[in-house]
């Protein structure tokens, strides 16, 4: 299956969260955006619901 590139602009306590998280999880930051939007989609499909209560916390940091 062939890949979009998607522009995506974050800032950079976000981005900060998202790498930290995705080393930790052995994932580039690319894969782990991927896989947050996957799970995201994948449980909106399955319950109606945005987000699954069960997916891993992010680290607790203020993004705003």
């Amino acid at each position: 299956m062939a890949k979009k590139q998607v522009p995506l602009r974050l800032n950079e306590k976000l981005y900060d969260a998202i790498a930290a998280w995705a080393e930790d999880d052995f994932r580039s930051v690319n894969g782990q955006i991927e896989y947050l939007l996957t799970e995201c989609v994948r449980q909106r499909k399955k319950n109606g619901g945005y987000v699954s209560r069960d997916m891993d916390e992010p680290p607790k940091i203020d993004i705003s």
